[in-house]
């Protein structure tokens, strides 16, 4: 048996919420390892809806072990918040069955008002966040001075390391011309929510190594989407930690040898979310007829997506930075209504035909796609559970499409039900 790592090939919005629900039912073990609440997966279960954003996706099902790991970047009281939503729906979370690291990171209210501040001044400079904190929480982990899960133990230390940071943090609102943060209130609340939290803190590189030993089946759960890495994405419209696969073993502490299957959820056309290059945008009615036909409304945010077609440059280039092994295919649904299907196989940029997205994001807003054609099938593929069962020129697309990314489709997604897709090969179980 395998232990999976799950991350989207593409900008985020890839239907990561199903898949990982549909490998959660076989897993005993569901780790989140980065991101933070700016991201969210929306399950469906005997017909109850549930939208998580920091809860791991095997939270919601009975005898699974849910853990955020140290790569997370917590809201203490958004997670709260959610843990209650969740219970209110008749799921237990327990100390049992979810585990917090006590490294991880904690997003605070100066850290939201610093994204909002930033997000307004850059003008048409801006990144396009969530605005939720999360890049300027993650700054502070790497500058040192962030309060992680375990200051909250001791208000001593507590006060110390918010003087740290404040220090820093203000130094930049006082030059902004903005309000100095006072971390008396913020102290006083903190420590009141603390035993909330602490109680199911843990050592999680500890617990990750004893369920190995144990043979415990794992699923590291990524959040947003390759092409949004901090090293790898498109820079700087991208989010503020690695989303690679390798960041699983990181992210929750363990080796790498320890992922045995990396899966890339990816979708049948591309979105995006936010602002950035997107070389196959269409602002036109397919576009629109995409968007609206996929429902392409983030579920955080419900900001609307942009959406054009099929990148296989763009995904053939993730699978080789992460080393995918094979990838589920969403969302094929919606292109069932269309005549002429494309996908990019190339970039032209200044006169030259290239094959991989450059850095530089002057060259990545210049390039164009090269465009191969596909006929559409003009036929309902939502429901079917056999690839045998396709119409013929969704079998050749899936082929074609496989072929030139240079990895397997393991599964197609045929609807937004769970059931509803066509399993080739189990992640689990492949070798």
């Amino acid at each position: 048996m395998n232990n999976v790592a799950v991350i989207g090939s593409q900008w985020g919005d890839e239907g990561k919420g199903k898949i990982v629900d549909w490998l959660s039912s076989e897993a005993d073990v569901v780790v989140r390892f980065q991101g933070g609440h700016n991201a969210g997966h929306t399950l469906v279960i005997n017909g109850v809806t549930y939208k998580l954003r920091l809860l791991p996706s095997g939270i919601v099902r009975e005898n699974k072990i849910s853990i955020i790991g140290n790569g997370v970047v917590i809201d203490p009281w958004a997670l709260l918040e959610e843990i209650e939503e969740i219970r209110s729906k008749g799921v237990k979370i327990t100390t049992e069955n979810l585990i917090i690291s006590e490294s991880a990171n904690l997003i605070l209210p100066f850290h939201k008002e610093m994204d909002e501040i930033r997000e307004d001044i850059a003008g048409k400079s801006k990144i396009g966040t969530t605005r939720r904190g999360i890049g300027p929480a993650y700054e502070d982990k790497v500058g040192r001075r962030s309060i992680r899960v375990m200051d909250l133990i001791s208000k001593k230390n507590l006060d110390q390391r918010l003087e740290t940071v404040l220090m820093h943090h203000n130094a930049i609102r006082k030059g902004l011309g903005k309000k100095l943060f006072e971390k008396n209130k913020l102290i006083k609340d903190l420590l009141d929510i603390a035993p909330k939290i602490l109680i199911h803190s843990q050592p999680v590189w500890k617990r990750i190594d004893q369920l190995t030993k144990n043979k415990k089946k794992i699923l590291f759960e990524g959040a947003q989407g390759i092409l949004l890495d901090v090293d790898h994405g498109t820079y700087p419209f991208v989010t503020s930690s690695n989303t690679v696969a390798s960041s699983a073993a990181t992210g929750v502490g363990c080796g790498p040898q320890k992922i045995n299957y990396v899966l890339g959820i990816t979708k049948a056309y591309t979105t995006r979310v936010g602002e950035g290059p997107f070389p196959t945008e269409l602002s036109d009615s397919i576009g629109e007829e995409l968007g609206i036909r996929g429902k392409e409304f983030g579920t955080v945010t419900s900001r609307k997506r942009r959406c054009g077609w099929f990148d296989g440059v763009l995904v053939r280039q993730t699978i080789k930075i992460s080393g995918i092994n094979g990838i589920a295919l969403t969302k094929l649904d919606v292109l069932d209504t269309l005549k002429e299907i494309k996908m990019c196989i190339a970039y032209e940029l200044n006169g030259k035909k290239i094959d991989y997205l450059p850095a530089s994001v002057e060259d990545q807003i210049k390039v164009k796609p090269v465009y191969r054609l596909f006929k559409g099938w003009l036929k309902s593929t939502r429901g079917i559970k056999k690839f045998e069962e396709l119409p013929q020129n969704a079998k050749d697309y899936i082929n074609e499409l496989e072929k030139f990314i240079e990895a397997k489709v393991s599964s197609v997604s045929t609807s937004p039900e769970r059931n509803d897709t066509i399993l080739i090969q189990d992640p689990f179980k492949s070798n």
